[in-house]
């Protein structure tokens, strides 16, 4: 057998060839984001304000999709045509239009493709057709501060939505300093990319150059927000404290407001949305709307998938959940049924709506499903065990190809992840932007038996959804190319 050899110094030059490559892009991605509005992405991976490395990372994730890395020798001159196009406001994959080019060119060049595929945003300047909607986030701990970061994050020129305001009690003297260090530094999701500055006589934080107003109020109803310029906004209420139409329409009486949202469950006749499973639902007319739970957000898209394909007929859902703020530290009274035993020493077992609630996103599974729950002393990221009952046998290999394929080519992949590494464990998958992803060496499957395991992280995998949540309320989302979906069969056939 000959033995191949690596020549040390001929994979250091490539290494230092492609960090190069990937150093050539960062300008080329920030003045497509500043001067044209432009979002740029490699399979839904952003690539804003992303250090070499990230962007480094993002071509190899490409292997997902083939046996290959994506080529920084492809992708620089295709950010290079972008930017001399001079485009409108847009969110474009790189990797899907390269891919789509691959796929399609039929003897045009590059850039002869990409002006066709592109024609309605070329030569528009950065113009953005969106109307700018006021956000105001109502109450800022845990997912109030992560959809702060996500919406600092997308501000853009400033079009889409804006962060204007956040609405807390009053904690100390000191309180508006506590909450921008919160913001800065968090023991999970680690530093705020960027600065922030406090100015305590205006009772505003700015974070990279986004104003926010700090308003201290008890009453969601007699905050008058158009003496701050604030007009028509959307709030998000993330405190928890309403979640009825009755209690949440306290937010509806106050100046300035014009819709609400809610990052907990609701009850009675509120919609419960599931970004990517029921968001079309939504309408002019929805002046309160919910974004259901972390968990129904992280197994709706895979129980859609499946049903979809094998059929659902009945299953129970077990989620080892990462404890929560409204658990006590140590051993002390709480309303709740175990809640009150010490989060950081127990696993405790609790109940969980996420089971029926899937029912309000997927009708055609009401009273398919129970659910419950056991919190452990992990501070993020939890599992979702589904053991289910389906319509039609499979086996191990056909599932987790389908769920492979619904997460790279479908509707279903800002909200479905796969991953198949058997080294991966929680921690892994703090600050995944996706609902849920499903570990398929864990998957089990006997004929019409299945039982699957979807991790998700039930902070930052939330916030993501609730934003899209927040963008289809305000309508502000831009157009997205390529329009064209691909498959895993016409990828095969390109390779």
């Amino acid at each position: 057998m000959q033995l191949t050899h690596h020549n040390p110094s001929t994979s250091l030059e490539t290494w230092m060839s492609r960090e190069a490559l990937a150093e050539a892009m960062i300008p080329l991605i920030g003045h497509l984001y500043r001067n044209n509005n432009v979002v740029t992405s490699i399979h839904g991976r952003s690539l804003i304000n992303k250090s070499t490395m990230n962007i480094l990372k993002a071509h190899r994730f490409a292997r997902r999709l083939s046996t290959e890395e994506l080529r920084l020798e492809d992708t620089v001159p295709l950010l290079r045509i972008l930017t001399d196009l001079d485009l409108g406001a847009a969110a474009i994959d790189i990797a899907r239009l390269r891919l789509q080019f691959d796929l399609e060119n039929e003897g045009r060049t590059l850039e002869e493709f990409v002006r066709e595929e592109l024609a309605d945003i070329v030569g528009k300047g950065g113009r953005d057709e969106r109307t700018s909607t006021d956000v105001v986030l109502y109450g800022f701990g845990r997912i109030g501060r992560l959809l702060a970061r996500l919406l600092i994050e997308k501000a853009g020129g400033g079009h889409g939505l804006r962060l204007r305001a956040v609405v807390v009690r009053r904690g100390s003297d000191n309180d508006l300093a506590k909450r921008a260090s919160l913001l800065r530094r968090d023991s999970v999701h680690g530093s705020f990319e960027g600065t922030i500055q406090v100015d305590e006589e205006a009772g505003t934080i700015t974070a990279n150059g986004v104003h926010i107003q700090v308003i201290y109020s008890d009453d969601p109803s007699t905050i008058d927000y158009t003496a701050y310029g604030i007009s028509d906004a959307l709030v998000v209420d993330n405190t928890g404290r309403w979640r009825d139409a009755d209690g949440l329409s306290q937010h509806l009486r106050s100046a300035g407001v014009a819709k609400v949202l809610l990052t907990a469950p609701g009850k009675g006749s509120l919609k419960n949305i599931v970004h990517g499973i029921n968001h079309g639902t939504i309408t002019e007319a929805d002046t309160i709307v919910t974004a259901a739970s972390c968990t129904t957000n992280a197994i709706a898209p895979v129980l859609k998938a499946l049903n979809d394909r094998f059929g659902v007929v009945h299953g129970h859902v077990e989620t080892v959940h990462s404890f929560t703020n409204d658990q006590n530290l140590i051993d002390n009274f709480h309303r709740g049924d175990r809640r009150g035993r010490s989060a950081a020493l127990n696993m405790v077992l609790t109940e969980t709506g996420a089971a029926k609630a899937v029912a309000k996103a997927l009708p055609e599974l009401e009273g398919k499903l129970t659910g419950s729950s056991i919190r452990v002393p992990t501070p993020d990221v939890s599992i979702a065990i589904l053991n289910l009952t389906l319509r039609y046998a499979t086996t191990k290999d056909e599932v987790n190809a389908h769920l492979r394929e619904m997460s790279l080519h479908s509707d279903l992949r800002k909200q479905i992840d796969y991953i198949d590494s058997p080294e991966v464990v929680s921690t892994d998958f703090v600050g995944s932007r996706r609902a849920g992803i499903v570990d398929g060496l864990a998957t089990i499957a006997d004929g019409t038996f299945l039982v699957l395991y979807v991790w998700y992280d039930n902070e930052f995998g939330y916030s993501c959804q609730v934003v899209r949540v927040m963008e289809e309320m305000a309508g502000v989302h831009p157009p997205a190319f390529p329009v064209k979906e691909t498959t895993a069969a016409q990828v095969a056939t390109a390779l």
